[in-house]
């Protein structure tokens, strides 16, 4: 098994080592940043304030996917970047969590779009893939309702079936980190960076505080950036603005051959994805001024997703006693006027007064480009693009034969290649709920492996147990027990 994490080690090694690159914030794109600077041969200290990808970065739409809806935007290029990075993750990079899946878009009359025009769509979306795709056409209601038997028929032209990829977001985000850690990177979570100088970081860990000494740092903090690049100079006018996007899971729905995309207007698009065995409800998409820690679900959030998702599926499976777990994540826009549904979804660079690189925004579909752009911003020969795999993305392992089909494929998603290592534990195959796939091994591993701190760091990225709506008190309770023992 790979080494335990040590965590008083790497914050001794924060504090007395001097880094080539120092990455504040390990979302997706942070921790891709680190992954590759260390693989570039880098000395690299990856550091975030909070759990690694506890934001944006584990509360998307669990998609990989090529951007239909941007084809009106005329992000071409994007579209075709997003199409590449697509077919790498699911084949190479990380397969165990970037898996195929088809959608329908139903077109409506009366509806924001026209056959014809999906049609073309459909066409130009296929050419920027390189005619890829497995399967891209426009279809009858009749196979419309084969594919999505719940589908709203009533009013239904016609439909657009394609393919893109879904994933599970904050397990995606702790491969690229776990990957960042076994290239020689430091990481440590519930690190905040409290004030920058030129190559030096004053950062708190709980009570203590560090000094961090560096050569160049990147700070990637997501809807912190701007406040992060205020510690390098204060006053600094911002370079983004921030979106909320709120999601609801619902009760799994067992016959659903696709994911549902219905157009709405203002070029937005309200997803049901099959996700998990449940159903992924999403998304808004409205300005947010406040505190990105107090990011919160209203009820009014919830009508919306609810009202929305209705334009393409019957009452009896949206109603609100039904709802599992909801959450909100915050997309980061360059900044700008006019309504952020129609803001352009690139990535902004800025390099301020004492050198930090700052990055924020894009899409998680085309995270490896972004940290590719960003290195290429620092002195030195930028690092190659290469396909290499995240841990967990080889040869998966024989199925122990006591386990439980649903538990060993839940576990071969979450962890790939590795699932057998989180079965290495006394007890680990016993459920921690008897309705959910996740075991106590999870936990033990989250605690050893995978830099898990608190109950939340378990339940909410590391298992499926909140989203699923299966943490009860005497689970936390426990999880919490098991975690003062290891950490």
């Amino acid at each position: 098994m790979v080494p335990a994490v040590n965590r008083a080690r790497a914050l001794e090694e924060l504090s007395k080592s001097h880094f080539d690159l120092l990455v504040i914030g390990a979302g997706i794109v942070g921790s891709r940043i680190a992954y590759d600077g260390s693989r570039a041969g880098l000395r690299v200290a990856l550091v975030d304030a909070g759990d690694f990808g506890h934001a944006t970065s584990s509360a998307s739409s669990k998609l990989i996917h090529g951007g239909l809806r941007y084809l009106p935007m005329g992000d071409l290029a994007l579209i075709r970047e997003a199409h590449l990075e697509r077919i790498a993750l699911m084949t190479r990079v990380a397969p165990h969590l970037v898996r195929p899946l088809r959608f329908l878009l139903p077109v409506y009359g009366g509806g924001p779009h026209r056959t014809a025009l999906i049609a073309a769509g459909l066409f130009v979306y296929a050419a920027l893939s390189g005619f890829r795709e497995a399967e891209i056409q426009v279809v009858r209601p009749a196979r419309a309702h084969d594919l999505i038997p719940a589908v709203q028929l009533r009013g239904m032209r016609s439909a657009a079936l394609y393919e893109d990829a879904q994933t599970h977001d904050s397990r995606l985000v702790l491969a690229t980190v776990a990957g960042a850690a076994r290239e020689g990177a430091v990481v440590v979570n519930y690190a905040e960076v409290t004030a920058l100088e030129k190559g030096l970081a004053h950062v708190r860990v709980g009570r203590e505080a560090l000094e961090v000494s560096f050569e160049h740092a990147v700070n990637a903090a997501g809807p912190w950036v701007d406040r992060v690049r205020m510690l390098e100079h204060p006053g600094c006018a911002p370079v983004t603005r921030l979106s909320k996007g709120v999601h609801v899971l619902m009760p799994g729905v067992k016959d659903w051959q696709a994911a549902l995309a219905v157009p709405l207007p203002r070029d937005r698009v309200a997803f049901a994805v099959p996700w998990l065995g449940m159903l992924l409800l999403g998304t808004t998409d409205s300005e947010y001024e406040g505190d990105p820690g107090a990011v919160s679900v209203t009820d009014e959030d919830v009508e919306t997703v609810l009202k929305e998702a209705a334009r393409g599926l019957p009452p009896e499976l949206l109603r609100r006693e039904h709802i599992r777990y909801s959450f909100a994540g915050l997309r980061v826009l360059p900044v700008g006027e006019g309504d952020t549904a129609l803001a352009r979804r690139g990535h902004v660079v800025h390099v301020g007064s004492k050198g930090v690189v700052s990055v924020a925004g894009g899409k998680l579909t085309t995270h490896r480009q972004i940290a590719r752009d960003v290195l290429r911003r620092l002195p030195g020969k930028p690092p190659e693009l290469r396909h290499d795999s995240l841990p967990g993305a080889g040869p998966l392992p024989p199925r122990p034969e006591a386990l439980e089909a649903d538990v060993w494929t839940h576990l071969t998603h979450l962890y790939g290649s590795e699932a057998d290592r989180v079965l290495a534990y006394p007890g680990a195959a016993e459920r921690i709920h008897p309705e959910g796939p996740d075991v106590w091994g999870q936990v033990l591993y989250a605690a050893e492996q995978e830099w898990a701190l608190t109950p939340d760091d378990v339940t909410r990225r590391r298992t499926t147990l909140d989203i699923r709506g299966l943490t009860t008190p005497t689970i936390r309770e426990r999880i919490t027990t098991l975690l003062a023992g290891r950490v």
